[in-house]
């Protein structure tokens, strides 16, 4: 990360600087001190909770996190990453816990669970303080931050600050008495507090307008700062209080008439201006406002002004209220420049790499094209990062311009496979493949394509696209996620040799280009392949894969279940195998696809059963349903029919895995329609021959193969490698 990066990163991780007249607030210190392990925060814009915060934990000087959450932190992994980041900058956390949120996509059990485990090793006593938590908007969020409250260890305490009450179970806190509230009463400044608040204005009032002003604000204290900027100009400070109205919306006009009408020209421009960013420094001042000095202007204005709230070294924002009008302003007095300034911000935040924010202003700009093609390249570290949400919320701010263009087609395939939404991706590579220009290598799909056949249990699919990037060289030439895919595909369909050749292939590509997730699958799929074929190394290959994933920070990651249920079955260790079974089904059932799901209950309910455990057969049973719904399930297939038979179960087995006698031509045909999802009478048709006839076939295919149904025939023959 580079050091713009670091500093920007720092506004949402660090509390703001207190103002230069800090209150001490020893009543509201006291109560946020209550050894409780949740403080909410609660009250309206401008009640000075944040500077509360940030005085009360520099009060404390124990150890603290902060995170400032913007409106993009409703995405979970973005939410997680950057509240393990704040964590880890107050204490040690272990290093793979970044990498744990982005393998789950922020997943709450598995971050919350991780994070927890490390919190409970602290020595001492930790405050998290996440502020504006109102501005999450992702239920997925509001329940792993309810889980964290509740799982977290004695010694840490989480404060959120809102505007409003979050979706969390308050009252059963309440009755445990393990929430403490502030709310906005609690906040208002009594009399003996308003003079710090009104500056050097609070000097010329007396005690009794001090009081009045108090009265008309009701103790606010973004009315009572603005009253304060008011009065520096102001001839008739008696007159000026019994004139003003404390309340939100008439406050607003006095900071319009009286701050924004006082100010010199060229101030009030730059603030204009500058109202369209979320954060400001120096160098991005100037690159939006086309002037000089914007470091300079910045510190002499937050110095003046308690509305500029300091972010730590060279960073502020401008309080929400200021903010809100300024930008009202802008609507009002600078329509016609907004796309001006936001492309001049855009332009700077992409010559910073910045291209997250360079997107959201060009956005803003209306200039959806440049937007459009910054997401070529950011929308693969989104996908990377995990950050999935922030990617389909960027697609859909493009409209219909996401259809017209091959690479946002293909990310929002890459959107609906990761949400599960197998039949929506496919739509999305069709499209991919419509809109590309005649040469375009649209191999560039395939991995996706092979990972939605396989979400789905069809294997065949999935085999040939295997089979054709593999024996035309593409594998290089693409990132090596392909790579992994080709062998996952190679490796549900029993093809022993080359799924050892492309997954070895695979593994070592993806350590050395830093791919966690290829790496480590790859060597998952080794696993299963070692135990399907019934290697002596199965137990080594499956050690190996989860080391690996725990040393890469993917050890929570749900695909690597597969490789704790293949240890489970080869282990020695009957207590640890009971343990890797257990985990390997709670990891499958977390989020998986029905052919990795089918796998792991299977492996579960043949440790089971071998042992005399309960649960096998249930585990066997829901196998069975998972199976029955994939078109094609390749080994797993054959997997369940042995495990079945095994434990007397009425699973159909194959009889041979030879072939008993060889085909016809005839019945070779009929073969090669067994992987589709055409039923018998379609396949009379396409070879225009009678249904009888191609029940004939198929019953004679089934005898020669020694199969008792069409999946185990299907995958005979690929064993015999007739498909």
């Amino acid at each position: 990360m580079s050091g713009w990066e670091q500093g920007l990163a720092a506004t949402k991780t660090r509390p703001p600087l207190p103002p230069a007249s800090l209150i001490r607030r020893s009543r509201l210190y006291d109560q946020l001190s209550h050894d409780v392990r949740f403080a909410l925060v609660c009250a309206p814009a401008g009640s000075g909770k944040s500077t509360l915060l940030a005085s009360w934990l520099s009060d404390r000087g124990q150890p603290a996190a902060w995170l400032q959450v913007e409106q993009a932190d409703s995405d979970p992994t973005r939410f997680w990453s950057f509240l393990t980041q704040a964590i880890g900058q107050a204490v040690p956390l272990p290093p793979d816990l970044a990498a744990i949120v982005i393998s789950s996509h922020g997943d709450e059990t598995t971050v919350v669970s991780a994070l927890v485990n490390a919190l409970s090793d602290l020595p001492g006593r930790l405050i998290i303080v996440i502020d504006d938590y109102h501005l999450i908007a992702n239920d997925t969020v509001h329940r792993g931050v309810e889980r964290l409250i509740e799982l977290c260890p004695a010694n840490v305490q989480i404060v959120l600050a809102s505007r409003i009450d979050p979706p969390f179970r308050l009252g059963r806190l309440r009755v445990r008495g393990q929430l403490v509230e502030v709310r906005g009463a609690d906040l208002r400044f009594a009399r003996h507090e308003a003079p710090a608040l009104l500056g050097a204005a609070g000097g010329v009032l007396d005690d009794d307008l001090v009081g009045l002003l108090c009265d008309r604000t009701e103790g606010w204290a973004a009315g009572l700062v603005l009253a304060g900027l008011s009065l520096r100009s102001s001839t008739d400070p008696a007159g000026f209080v019994e004139a003003f109205s404390g309340d939100d919306h008439l406050v607003v006009e006095y900071l319009r008439d009286e701050l924004l009408g006082s100010l010199d020209p060229a101030d009030r421009l730059r603030l204009l201006e500058t109202s369209i960013l979320e954060q400001l420094s120096g160098p991005l001042v100037d690159a939006v406002t086309d002037s000089t000095g914007g470091a300079a202007w910045l510190r002499e204005t937050a110095a003046a002004n308690q509305l500029l709230i300091g972010l730590g070294p060279n960073w502020f924002r401008y309080h929400h209220l200021l903010r809100d009008l300024l930008r009202f302003e802008v609507d009002e007095s600078l329509a016609g420049r907004l796309v001006e300034l936001h492309a001049r911000a855009a332009q700077w935040f992409e010559a910073q790499g910045d291209l997250g924010s360079a997107i959201r202003h060009r956005l803003a700009s209306g200039d959806r094209a440049a937007a459009a093609t910054l997401l070529l390249v950011e929308g693969q570290r989104l996908l990377q990062t995990g950050q999935v949400e922030t990617l389909r919320r960027t697609l859909d701010e493009l409209g219909d311009l996401v259809p017209t263009l091959n690479w946002c087609a293909l990310l929002y395939g890459w959107c609906e496979y990761l949400t599960g939404h197998y039949t929506e991706a496919d739509a999305w590579i069709d499209t991919m493949v419509r809109v590309s220009e005649p040469g375009f290598d649209t191999a560039v799909a395939t991995s996706l394509r092979i990972n939605v056949s396989l979400a789905r249990g069809d294997v065949g699919p999935a085999l040939a696209l295997a089979r054709h990037v593999d024996g035309t060289g593409q594998l290089p030439k693409h990132n090596c996620d392909l790579a992994t895919a080709t062998g996952a595909a190679y490796a549900w369909a029993g093809q022993a040799d080359d799924a050892r050749r492309v997954l070895r292939y695979a593994s070592d590509r993806g350590a050395t280009e830093g791919f966690h997730t290829a790496h480590v699958m790859a060597l998952v799929y080794l696993a299963v392949l070692e135990f399907t074929e019934a290697s002596p190394t199965a137990w080594q290959a499956a050690d190996a894969a989860i080391a690996a994933a725990a040393a890469c920070g993917l050890a929570a990651y749900h695909g690597v279940g597969s490789a704790y249920a293949v240890r489970a079955n080869t282990g020695k260790d009957s207590q640890q195998a009971g343990a890797d079974a257990e985990h390997a089904v709670a990891m499958a059932r977390r989020w998986s696809t029905d052919l990795a799901r089918a796998f792991v209950l299977t492996a579960f309910a043949d440790t089971s059963l071998a042992t005399g455990h309960d649960g096998g057969t249930q585990a066997l049973a829901e196998a069975q349903a998972l199976v029955g719904r994939c078109p094609d399930p390749g080994v797993v297939g054959s997997y369940l029919s042995r495990t079945a038979a095994r434990y007397g179960a009425t699973i159909p087995a194959p009889r041979n895995p030879h072939l008993v006698e060889q085909l016809t031509e005839r019945e070779l045909a009929v073969l090669h329609y067994l992987p589709t999802a055409l039923s018998q009478r379609d396949i009379a048709k396409e070879l225009f021959v009678s249904l009888n006839t191609t029940k004939t076939h198929c019953r004679a295919i089934y005898r020669k193969l020694g199969a008792d149904n069409r999946q185990a025939a299907v995958q005979s023959a690929r064993n015999l490698r007739l498909l």
